[in-house]
Protein backbone atom coordinates (compact mmCIF):
# COMPACT_ATOMS: atom_id res chain seq x y z
CA UNK A 1 0.00 0.00 0.00
CA UNK A 2 1.29 3.35 -1.10
CA UNK A 3 1.20 6.38 1.98
CA UNK A 4 -1.13 9.05 0.76
CA UNK A 5 0.70 12.29 0.69
CA UNK A 6 0.28 16.29 0.02
CA UNK A 7 2.78 18.42 -1.06
CA UNK A 8 1.51 21.54 1.10
CA UNK A 9 -0.53 21.56 3.50
CA UNK A 10 -0.91 23.62 7.27
CA UNK A 11 -1.72 22.90 10.27
CA UNK A 12 -4.63 24.08 12.68
CA UNK A 13 -3.39 24.54 15.76
CA UNK A 14 -4.68 26.09 19.16
CA UNK A 15 -5.18 30.19 19.45
CA UNK A 16 -2.33 30.59 21.53
CA UNK A 17 0.15 29.69 19.50
CA UNK A 18 -0.99 30.99 16.37
CA UNK A 19 -0.84 34.27 18.55
CA UNK A 20 2.70 33.75 18.73
CA UNK A 21 2.87 33.96 15.32
CA UNK A 22 3.84 30.39 14.71
CA UNK A 23 2.82 29.13 11.76
CA UNK A 24 3.83 25.43 10.04
CA UNK A 25 3.65 25.29 6.06
CA UNK A 26 4.81 22.51 4.19
CA UNK A 27 3.58 19.74 6.27
CA UNK A 28 2.10 16.81 5.54
CA UNK A 29 -1.23 15.42 7.10
CA UNK A 30 -3.73 12.19 7.41
CA UNK A 31 -6.75 10.50 8.50
CA UNK A 32 -6.30 8.39 11.43
CA UNK A 33 -7.06 4.53 11.10
CA UNK A 34 -7.40 3.23 14.99
CA UNK A 35 -7.37 4.63 18.22
CA UNK A 36 -8.83 6.85 20.54
CA UNK A 37 -9.83 10.07 18.86
CA UNK A 38 -9.33 13.13 20.83
CA UNK A 39 -11.03 15.49 18.96
CA UNK A 40 -14.61 15.89 16.95
CA UNK A 41 -14.08 18.06 14.47
CA UNK A 42 -17.64 18.73 14.08
CA UNK A 43 -18.79 20.08 17.48
CA UNK A 44 -15.37 20.68 18.69
CA UNK A 45 -16.08 19.09 21.77
CA UNK A 46 -13.81 16.27 23.00
CA UNK A 47 -16.03 12.67 22.65
CA UNK A 48 -13.50 9.98 23.03
CA UNK A 49 -13.91 7.07 20.93
CA UNK A 50 -11.64 3.40 21.28
CA UNK A 51 -11.23 2.07 18.17
CA UNK A 52 -8.31 -0.32 16.73
CA UNK A 53 -5.03 -0.36 18.50
CA UNK A 54 -1.94 1.26 16.57
CA UNK A 55 0.24 -1.83 14.89
CA UNK A 56 3.53 0.20 15.10
CA UNK A 57 6.80 -1.81 15.50
CA UNK A 58 8.50 -2.73 18.53
CA UNK A 59 11.65 -0.63 19.30
CA UNK A 60 14.89 -2.95 19.32
CA UNK A 61 18.49 -2.70 19.71
CA UNK A 62 18.98 -2.17 16.03
CA UNK A 63 16.89 1.23 16.15
CA UNK A 64 18.47 4.78 15.92
CA UNK A 65 18.48 5.23 19.91
CA UNK A 66 18.96 8.78 21.51
CA UNK A 67 18.73 9.13 24.93
CA UNK A 68 17.86 6.02 27.30
CA UNK A 69 15.96 3.32 26.22
CA UNK A 70 14.29 3.03 29.27
CA UNK A 71 12.70 6.64 29.27
CA UNK A 72 9.59 7.12 30.36
CA UNK A 73 8.35 7.63 26.96
CA UNK A 74 10.54 6.62 23.68
CA UNK A 75 9.08 9.14 20.51
CA UNK A 76 9.15 7.17 17.54
CA UNK A 77 9.22 9.71 14.82
CA UNK A 78 9.05 8.53 11.46
CA UNK A 79 11.09 10.91 8.89
CA UNK A 80 11.93 11.85 5.43
CA UNK A 81 15.48 13.68 5.16
CA UNK A 82 13.81 15.57 2.13
CA UNK A 83 10.84 16.56 3.90
CA UNK A 84 10.59 20.65 4.63
CA UNK A 85 8.32 19.89 7.49
CA UNK A 86 10.75 16.87 9.18
CA UNK A 87 13.40 19.97 8.81
CA UNK A 88 11.26 22.43 10.91
CA UNK A 89 10.30 19.52 13.44
CA UNK A 90 14.02 18.06 13.63
CA UNK A 91 15.39 21.01 16.17
CA UNK A 92 12.01 20.93 17.71
CA UNK A 93 12.75 17.77 18.68
CA UNK A 94 16.44 18.19 19.84
CA UNK A 95 15.07 20.90 21.70
CA UNK A 96 12.43 17.92 23.44
CA UNK A 97 15.88 15.87 24.49
CA UNK A 98 17.71 19.23 25.73
CA UNK A 99 14.73 19.42 28.19
CA UNK A 100 13.48 16.01 28.46
CA UNK A 101 16.18 13.94 27.47
CA UNK A 102 18.44 14.77 30.02
CA UNK A 103 16.21 13.88 33.18
CA UNK A 104 15.12 10.33 31.62
CA UNK A 105 11.91 11.26 30.38
CA UNK A 106 11.69 11.02 26.73
CA UNK A 107 14.19 8.75 24.38
CA UNK A 108 13.70 9.42 20.88
CA UNK A 109 13.97 6.98 17.83
CA UNK A 110 14.43 8.02 14.08
CA UNK A 111 13.09 5.73 12.10
CA UNK A 112 13.40 5.68 7.98
CA UNK A 113 10.65 7.01 5.63
CA UNK A 114 11.36 8.08 2.22
CA UNK A 115 8.40 9.50 0.35
CA UNK A 116 10.01 8.43 -3.30
CA UNK A 117 7.18 9.93 -4.87
CA UNK A 118 7.73 13.44 -3.44
CA UNK A 119 11.71 13.31 -3.02
CA UNK A 120 13.46 10.23 -5.19
CA UNK A 121 16.75 11.48 -3.67
CA UNK A 122 15.79 10.52 -0.14
CA UNK A 123 16.24 6.70 -0.04
CA UNK A 124 19.76 6.93 -0.82
CA UNK A 125 20.17 9.85 1.86
CA UNK A 126 18.78 7.58 4.14
CA UNK A 127 21.39 5.01 2.96
CA UNK A 128 24.02 7.16 3.57
CA UNK A 129 23.02 7.82 7.18
CA UNK A 130 22.85 3.93 7.54
CA UNK A 131 26.36 3.92 6.13
CA UNK A 132 27.27 6.56 8.76
CA UNK A 133 26.20 4.67 11.67
CA UNK A 134 28.49 1.65 9.91
CA UNK A 135 31.18 3.07 10.11
CA UNK A 136 30.72 5.84 12.65
CA UNK A 137 28.31 4.40 15.32
CA UNK A 138 25.03 5.75 16.98
CA UNK A 139 26.51 8.97 17.87
CA UNK A 140 28.17 9.41 14.39
CA UNK A 141 24.56 8.77 12.80
CA UNK A 142 22.89 11.45 14.72
CA UNK A 143 25.12 14.06 13.46
CA UNK A 144 25.23 13.05 10.21
CA UNK A 145 21.35 13.32 10.41
CA UNK A 146 21.15 16.97 12.21
CA UNK A 147 23.62 17.93 9.57
CA UNK A 148 21.35 17.25 6.15
CA UNK A 149 18.98 18.91 8.13
CA UNK A 150 20.96 21.65 8.75
CA UNK A 151 22.05 22.47 5.30
CA UNK A 152 20.07 20.97 2.83
CA UNK A 153 17.43 22.83 0.61
CA UNK A 154 15.16 20.09 1.25
CA UNK A 155 11.75 18.86 -1.03
CA UNK A 156 14.52 16.79 -3.01
CA UNK A 157 17.13 19.35 -3.42
CA UNK A 158 20.30 18.00 -1.80
CA UNK A 159 23.25 17.34 -4.18
CA UNK A 160 23.94 13.63 -3.91
CA UNK A 161 27.54 14.82 -4.27
CA UNK A 162 27.31 16.54 -1.10
CA UNK A 163 26.72 13.13 0.99
CA UNK A 164 30.18 12.06 0.96
CA UNK A 165 31.36 16.07 2.29
CA UNK A 166 29.38 16.20 4.83
CA UNK A 167 29.80 12.12 6.39
CA UNK A 168 34.29 13.21 6.33
CA UNK A 169 32.55 16.51 8.04
CA UNK A 170 31.28 14.14 10.47
CA UNK A 171 34.94 12.20 10.87
CA UNK A 172 33.95 9.52 8.45
CA UNK A 173 36.07 8.15 6.32
CA UNK A 174 34.89 9.14 2.47
CA UNK A 175 36.47 6.62 0.82
CA UNK A 176 34.80 3.60 2.87
CA UNK A 177 31.41 6.19 3.20
CA UNK A 178 31.68 6.01 -1.02
CA UNK A 179 31.79 2.05 -0.91
CA UNK A 180 29.45 1.65 1.70
CA UNK A 181 26.87 3.80 0.06
CA UNK A 182 27.53 2.56 -3.85
CA UNK A 183 27.37 -1.07 -2.35
CA UNK A 184 23.38 -0.21 -1.70
CA UNK A 185 23.88 -2.80 1.13
CA UNK A 186 21.11 -0.49 3.04
CA UNK A 187 18.17 -0.35 0.31
CA UNK A 188 16.61 -3.32 2.21
CA UNK A 189 16.87 -1.96 5.91
CA UNK A 190 15.50 1.34 4.88
CA UNK A 191 12.75 -0.09 2.63
CA UNK A 192 11.70 -2.33 5.80
CA UNK A 193 11.61 0.87 7.98
CA UNK A 194 9.25 2.25 5.46
CA UNK A 195 6.97 -1.00 5.34
CA UNK A 196 6.79 -1.00 9.37
CA UNK A 197 5.49 2.99 8.99
CA UNK A 198 3.16 2.07 6.33
CA UNK A 199 1.87 -1.09 8.80
CA UNK A 200 1.76 1.81 11.61
CA UNK A 201 -0.51 3.86 9.95
CA UNK A 202 1.92 6.63 8.55
CA UNK A 203 0.86 8.44 5.41
CA UNK A 204 3.10 11.14 5.76
CA UNK A 205 6.04 13.31 7.45
CA UNK A 206 6.70 13.61 9.62
CA UNK A 207 4.77 11.17 11.84
CA UNK A 208 5.57 10.60 15.10
CA UNK A 209 4.62 7.65 18.75
CA UNK A 210 5.22 7.94 21.87
CA UNK A 211 5.63 4.73 23.30
CA UNK A 212 4.97 4.92 26.98
CA UNK A 213 6.39 2.70 29.60
CA UNK A 214 2.71 2.67 31.27
CA UNK A 215 -0.66 3.19 30.27
CA UNK A 216 -2.67 6.25 30.33
CA UNK A 217 -5.11 6.75 33.11
CA UNK A 218 -8.62 7.45 31.93
CA UNK A 219 -8.35 10.69 33.29
CA UNK A 220 -5.39 11.12 31.88
CA UNK A 221 -6.75 10.42 28.38
CA UNK A 222 -9.31 12.89 29.03
CA UNK A 223 -6.73 15.45 29.91
CA UNK A 224 -4.63 15.01 26.89
CA UNK A 225 -7.45 14.95 25.19
CA UNK A 226 -8.77 18.40 26.88
CA UNK A 227 -5.49 19.80 26.31
CA UNK A 228 -5.31 18.57 22.10
CA UNK A 229 -8.65 19.35 21.26
CA UNK A 230 -7.69 22.05 18.97
CA UNK A 231 -4.59 19.56 17.34
CA UNK A 232 -6.88 19.04 14.24
CA UNK A 233 -5.53 19.12 10.62
CA UNK A 234 -7.64 20.96 7.90
CA UNK A 235 -10.07 18.58 7.14
CA UNK A 236 -10.92 18.51 11.06
CA UNK A 237 -9.22 14.98 11.64
CA UNK A 238 -6.96 14.31 14.78
CA UNK A 239 -3.37 14.74 14.85
CA UNK A 240 -3.38 13.35 18.20
CA UNK A 241 -4.46 9.84 18.60
CA UNK A 242 -4.19 7.29 21.79
CA UNK A 243 -3.88 3.75 21.28
CA UNK A 244 -6.66 1.48 22.23
CA UNK A 245 -4.36 -0.01 25.37
CA UNK A 246 -3.48 4.16 25.76
CA UNK A 247 0.29 3.10 26.03
CA UNK A 248 1.17 4.93 22.64
CA UNK A 249 0.18 8.48 21.25
CA UNK A 250 0.07 9.04 17.69
CA UNK A 251 1.18 12.46 16.66
CA UNK A 252 0.47 13.34 12.96
CA UNK A 253 2.26 16.92 12.55
CA UNK A 254 5.08 19.18 12.76
CA UNK A 255 4.39 20.60 15.77
CA UNK A 256 6.32 23.60 17.25
CA UNK A 257 7.93 23.16 20.55
CA UNK A 258 5.16 24.87 22.70
CA UNK A 259 2.78 22.21 21.19
CA UNK A 260 4.98 19.24 21.73
CA UNK A 261 5.23 20.13 25.17
CA UNK A 262 1.64 20.23 25.55
CA UNK A 263 1.38 16.91 24.78
CA UNK A 264 4.59 15.52 26.70
CA UNK A 265 3.16 17.38 29.64
CA UNK A 266 -0.17 15.83 29.43
CA UNK A 267 1.05 12.30 28.85
CA UNK A 268 3.76 12.24 31.79
CA UNK A 269 1.18 13.25 34.37
CA UNK A 270 -1.31 10.74 32.75
CA UNK A 271 1.02 7.95 33.16
CA UNK A 272 1.27 8.90 37.40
Amino acid sequence: MEPETKKESSLSVPVAIIAAGIIIAGAVFFSRGGGVSLNNGANNQNNIQQTSDIKLASVTEKDHILGNPDASIVLVEYSDLECPACQFFHPVLNQVMDNYGKTGQVAWVFRNFPIVELHSKAPKEHEAAECVNELGGNQKYWTFVNKIFEVSPANNRLDPAELPIIAAEVGIDKTKFNTCLDSGKYTALVQADYDSGVTAGVRGTPTSYLVLNKALSDSGVKDLAEKTINYVGQSGEPLVVVSADKKIVSIGAAFPYEGIKVILDAVLEGMK
